[in-house]
Order: C-alpha cells, then sequence, then structure tokens
C-alpha cells in the first residue's frame, strides 16, 4: 500500500499473498496446457472465460467458450442460485481459465470446494493459448 509522506498508520502485515494463494490452489487443481484443453473441448467439456468485458474486447475469445466474469462465478455455478448459469452443471467436465491463469486457478479450487468434481483450468491462461496460434474470435 502507498502512503503519503507523514502517513502514521500501522502497516499490519498480510497473512497470505494473492501470489500464495494461487500457488496453493494449482497445487489443489488440475493444470492443462493448451493442447490439453483443446482435447477436452473435442470431447465436450465447458470451457468458462473469467476475464472482464474489457479483456474479451481486447483480446477476443476462445470459440465456444462461456463467458462469466470471475466476480459471479460462483452464483452461476450455484444450481440453487438465481443467477444459475446452465452451462454449469457439477457433474460435468468444466474447464476455467483467465488471462494468464491466477484468477481460473482460484476459480477451480473454489468450484472444487462446490462440489465439481470435473474442473480444470488452463495453466497460463488466455495468454498461452494465444501465443500457440490457436483459435481466437473477436469479440
Amino acid at each position: 500500500m502507498l502512503r503519503e509522506p507523514g502517513d502514521s498508520r500501522q502497516e499490519r502485515p498480510v497473512a497470505k499473498s494473492a501470489k500464495d494463494m494461487v500457488a496453493r490452489a494449482r497445487a489443489k487443481v488440475e493444470n492443462l496446457d493448451p493442447a490439453a484443453v483443446a482435447a477436452e473441448l473435442e470431447r465436450g467439456a465447458v470451457l468458462v472465460d473469467l476475464r472482464d468485458h474489457p479483456e474479451l474486447a481486447a483480446a477476443g475469445r476462445i470459440p465456444g467458450s462461456v463467458h462469466v466474469p470471475r466476480g459471479m462465478l460462483e452464483f452461476r455455478a450455484d444450481p440453487t442460485s438465481p443467477y444459475h448459469d446452465e452451462a454449469l452443471d457439477p457433474t460435468k467436465r468444466v474447464v476455467l481459465h483467465c488471462a494468464s491463469g491466477g484468477r481460473s486457478a482460484l476459480a477451480a479450487a473454489t468450484l472444487q470446494e462446490m462440489g465439481y468434481a470435473h474442473v480444470a483450468h488452463l495453466d497460463g491462461g488466455f495468454a498461452a493459448w494465444a501465443e500457440e496460434g490457436r483459435p481466437v474470435e473477436t469479440v
């Protein structure tokens, strides 16, 4: 946190950094490379894009992906929620991705906690997908 000169507020230590949380999530979830995600899509997996609208508009999206902004994931994934998205089914294979893999690792761990047994994430995110020259469509 940046402070102005003379700011006397005590700085509180962070118990867990975002980097630590992502590392722990990656250790708990299935991490897939772009080739593995492409194979999952061919087998009928649901691919969930967690990025925000401006990110999709700027970079495009993976064809066939379902857009669920990270802030809405738990509500869209919960079958009892009025915001539930029918594409998200705890019994189906669900693969998540974000821009680089941090948010999707955290989100995959969250879905596991919610009872999703067949969840994974695209390690390296959309950036890894695009770097390999895999299909991208404009939004």
